[in-house]
């Protein structure tokens, strides 16, 4: 590692991978620091039983040709060489209710879609299309969205609520909830989560939606590959303590074993709120460090892992999202001790393209950070390895138990199929990804005052910018147009642009 880059990169999530290579393909030199053991953030995977699991990616839309992410992922220089599997084109996700015996398809193409949701509610054809067009023409009024450099959305769009403009597309309680289903994709609140926020998650599904054969890591090793093709540099273990400032300059970050290294531009990739704290706070306004600090981060989750011994579950090609019933849909979060687990998303792992048998599975549900109080003093990763204690253990083993007898429901004698079985808390996700108290999907965004949770990309620190899911958009694509956003403060928005559009020309 040199004393001095162009530009400094604290944490190699996507955002932060994403940010190296720009930067690294127009001649700066680019340094990537990272804490952990693992490059990634959520792009991380893990082995288990010789079974690999995704942390945090279980699927990826848009990514046929000529689609947004396929010409963003073209341009970084890592699309061809993805391993990734088409999913069911009549049913990528199935909506499901445990009241009733019926599953419900999201297909791929929006003809398809409102095809496959006829069968189900013949009378609703119009209700449906009107879904349809209000999705995409939500999606065409974010520019960068569609791979335009000019154009603002108009700021009314932010403040349409999810669940309220669901329910004015139909009164059909049913299809209001199939229709919301897969909210677990920015774990949707009924009385704040803003309409563009469900639109832009489902869309680029309903284009197209694929899995990575052998898990979301890939994408990972391809950017590390492209950034050292231009020259950049990642280094892992290298655990960020302090941004030093001197006249409203960051001068240098300094790492835990000592060591500084200084910038002409910094980019942090780690949670905004932690940012801020390491920056210091008399570097900022009082009233924007005061908001950054009250934000509310989205909920976390508990995820159970199956590996089954093999040639017992068949491969299934969608995932799940199941509810105890379809009342459930927009307050699965909010459970008790009785009541959890109100839903769950349930998603396998591709290992080649044509497969009878599945290795392993994966469910996730809903987990407050406050159910894990009694351990949140303490930490444990692969490269801080410590023991929670038998109490953790235990909890982590009851919580399996009735989050198994669940899923035994849905999926009759899968109990019987399993090899072993391997769990994740908030405080997993806390230690491994970084974010603020486990939260999967960066800040919560309320449709009643819009611009509380709107964190620019540049800072009023001269050279610091940030990247990341709470800046912009959560997810693979909405990390991937974030981290454009955050460069195009330092190369131009058009010129920028009009390189990511050439290179799929």
């Amino acid at each position: 590692m040199k004393e001095r880059y162009d530009v400094v990169i604290v944490g190699s999530g996507l955002g932060g991978l994403v940010s190296a290579i720009i930067l690294a393909k127009e001649g700066y030199s680019v340094c990537v620091l990272e804490k952990n053991n693992q490059f990634g953030g959520n792009l991380q995977t893990f082995v288990r039983d010789k079974t690999i699991f995704d942390t945090g990616i279980h699927y990826i839309g848009g990514l046929s040709e000529g689609q947004n992410l396929y010409k963003y992922f073209k341009y970084l220089g890592i699309m061809d060489n993805l391993k990734l599997k088409k999913m069911d084109e009549d049913g990528f996700d199935i909506i499901s209710f445990e009241d009733e015996n019926k599953e419900y398809p999201h297909a791929q193409g929006y003809d398809n879609f409102v095809a496959q949701l006829l069968k189900h509610f013949p009378e609703e054809k119009e209700a449906i299309e009107n879904y349809c067009t209000k999705i995409k023409d939500t999606c065409d009024s974010f520019p960068l969205y569609n791979l335009r450099w000019e154009g603002k959305y108009d700021s009314d769009i932010l403040t349409l609520n999810a669940k309220q403009t669901i329910d004015e597309i139909t009164d059909n309680k049913q299809l209001r909830a199939v229709l919301a289903g897969s909210n677990f994709l920015y774990a949707g609140i009924e009385d704040k989560s803003p309409f563009y926020v469900h639109a832009l998650s489902v869309n680029s599904y309903i284009q197209s939606s694929w899995r990575c054969i052998n898990g979301g890591s890939q994408i990972t090793k391809q950017l590390i590959k492209q950034l050292k093709k231009y020259g950049g540099e990642v280094h892992k273990y290298k655990e960020v303590v302090r941004f030093n400032v001197e006249d409203n300059n960051v001068t240098n970050v300094k790492i835990k074993d000592g060591t500084e290294v200084s910038a002409t531009y910094f980019i942090s990739n780690i949670e905004p709120k932690t940012t801020l704290k390491m920056v210091g706070e008399e570097n900022f306004r009082k009233s924007f460090y005061s908001r950054i600090q009250s934000l509310e981060g989205v909920i976390s989750a508990f995820s159970l892992y199956l590996v089954f011994k093999p040639n017992t579950f068949k491969y299934i090609n969608h995932n799940y999202y199941h509810f105890k019933n379809s009342n459930d849909v927009w307050t699965a979060h909010e459970y008790n001790e009785n009541s959890w687990p109100k839903a769950y998303m349930a998603s396998m792992n591709a290992s080649k393209k044509d497969e009878e048998w599945a290795d392993g599975m994966t469910f996730i549900t809903y987990m407050k950070f406050d159910d894990l109080l009694p351990w949140v003093d303490t930490f444990n990763t692969t490269a801080e390895k410590n023991d929670r204690g038998e109490s953790y253990d235990e909890f982590k083993s009851r919580k399996a138990t009735k989050f198994l007898n669940e899923i035994e429901i849905k999926f009759p004698g899968i109990k019987d199929c399993i090899q072993s079985i391997h769990t994740s808390t908030p405080l997993s996700y806390r230690d491994y990804i970084g974010g603020h108290n486990g939260n999967m999907y960066g800040y919560i965004k309320d449709s009643n005052n819009p611009m509380k949770s709107f964190i620019a990309s540049k800072t009023k620190l001269n050279n610091l910018y940030l990247t990341g899911q709470s800046i912009n958009m959560h997810g693979v694509l909405g990390v991937t147009i974030g981290a454009v956003v955050t460069c195009s403060e330092i190369v131009g928005k058009e010129y920028l642009v009009t390189k990511i559009n050439q290179a799929s020309e």
